[in-house]
C-alpha cells in the first residue's frame, strides 16, 4: 500500500464552447497546477465537474493523460453513481496503468455503513490491485462516513482502501489509522491538519494556491516558521463565498476565456460576483497573473 502525502488539487476540466471536454487543455491544466507546486492532482473529481462529463470523454483523457509526464502523480475520480459503470471505467484506466482512485459513494439514495461497505467490497472483487481514497462529502452525495466505517474498511481491505478525502471535516480531527492518508478538502485544515498527523489535503482551490499551499506544506515538514498559512486560508475564504467551480472557472478566465465554458446546470459568475472575487482577492495581493506566473 502506498500512502498519499503531500497538497494534491482537485484538478478543473477544461470544457469546449460546444460543451466538450478539451481533452489536451485539461491535461495541461493538471501538469501546470503540479508544475507550480502540488505533489499531484486529482482527476475528475467534483471539481472536475465529474458526473456531468461523458464516460466516451473520460476514457478519451485517460488514453492521452496516460503519456503525461506526471503519470503517477494523477489520482483518478470516477464520478459515477453506478457501480458497474464505476467498474468498467476502472478497468479502462487499470489497463493504463492507473492505480490510485478517488471513489464516492453513490448519490440520491439513503443507505447504511453496511451498504456502502458492500459497495466498495464489489469494487475490490473486481479491482483487487487498486487502490482507493475514500471521498467524504455528505452535502454531494447525502452520505457521510463515520470513523467506525472507515476503520472497518481498512480492516477488511488494507492494500485498498489507502487513504480518505474529508470534505465533511468529521473524520481529520479523530481518525487514526496507521499508513493511512487523511486529507481534509480545504486549506484552512491544512496547518491544523498536519499537526494532527494529516498527510496533506486535496482541494478545489489549490487549482490557484498550489505555491502557497506547497510552502506551508514544505515548512511544516521542515520545522520552519509558518509564514503565508494565514495569506492561504484567506484566498480559501475568498472562493468559499461562491461556488467554487464557478469561482475558479472565472478565476482563470481573466487569463483565458475558455474557462468561461462550464457544464449546465453548474454556471459561471455573474459579473458583479466575478468583480467582487477579484477584487477581494487583490486585497490579499493575489492575482491571476501572480497566480499564473508562480
Amino acid at each position: 500500500m502506498s500512502k498519499i502525502n503531500g497538497i494534491y488539487a482537485a484538478s478543473m476540466s477544461v470544457i469546449n464552447d460546444d460543451l466538450t471536454l478539451d481533452v489536451k487543455k485539461t491535461i495541461q491544466h493538471a501538469e501546470t497546477i503540479i508544475d507550480q507546486g502540488c505533489h499531484g492532482a486529482a482527476i475528475f473529481g467534483s471539481t472536475g465537474q465529474a458526473q456531468l462529463i461523458s464516460i466516451s470523454e473520460k476514457i478519451d483523457l485517460f488514453n492521452h493523460l496516460s503519456e503525461s509526464k506526471y503519470k503517477e502523480k494523477y489520482i483518478i475520480g470516477t464520478g459515477l453513481n453506478s457501480l458497474s459503470e464505476t467498474i468498467n471505467l476502472m478497468s479502462v484506466a487499470r489497463s493504463l496503468n492507473f492505480k490510485k482512485f478517488l471513489i464516492m459513494p453513490p448519490a440520491f439514495y439513503k443507505y447504511s455503513d453496511r451498504d456502502v461497505i458492500n459497495f466498495y467490497t464489489k469494487i475490490i472483487d473486481a479491482h483487487p490491485e487498486c487502490e482507493i481514497v475514500l471521498y467524504n462529502f455528505e452535502k454531494l452525495s447525502g452520505y457521510k462516513f463515520n470513523v467506525e466505517c472507515v476503520k472497518e474498511l481498512v480492516r477488511l481491505f488494507p492494500k485498498q482502501i489507502i487513504g480518505v478525502k474529508d470534505s465533511s471535516y468529521n473524520l481529520f480531527e479523530n481518525l487514526k489509522i496507521e499508513n493511512f492518508s487523511v486529507l481534509p478538502g480545504s486549506e484552512s485544515k491544512l496547518l491544523k491538519g498536519l499537526e494532527l498527523g494529516c498527510s496533506g489535503i486535496i482541494t478545489a482551490t489549490c487549482n490557484v494556491t498550489s505555491a502557497l499551499a506547497r510552502k506551508v506544506y514544505n515548512d511544516f515538514v521542515d520545522k520552519r516558521e509558518q509564514t503565508v498559512n494565514q495569506k492561504l486560508c484567506d484566498v480559501r475564504s475568498v472562493f468559499e463565498k461562491y461556488n467554487l467551480i464557478s469561482g475558479l472557472h472565472a478565476f482563470y478566465s481573466k487569463n483565458d476565456l475558455i474557462y468561461k465554458n462550464i457544464l449546465p446546470p453548474l454556471s459561471i459568475l455573474d459579473s458583479n460576483e466575478e468583480k467582487e472575487l477579484i477584487d477581494n482577492l487583490e486585497k490579499l495581493n493575489f492575482s491571476t497573473k501572480s497566480t499564473m506566473a508562480a
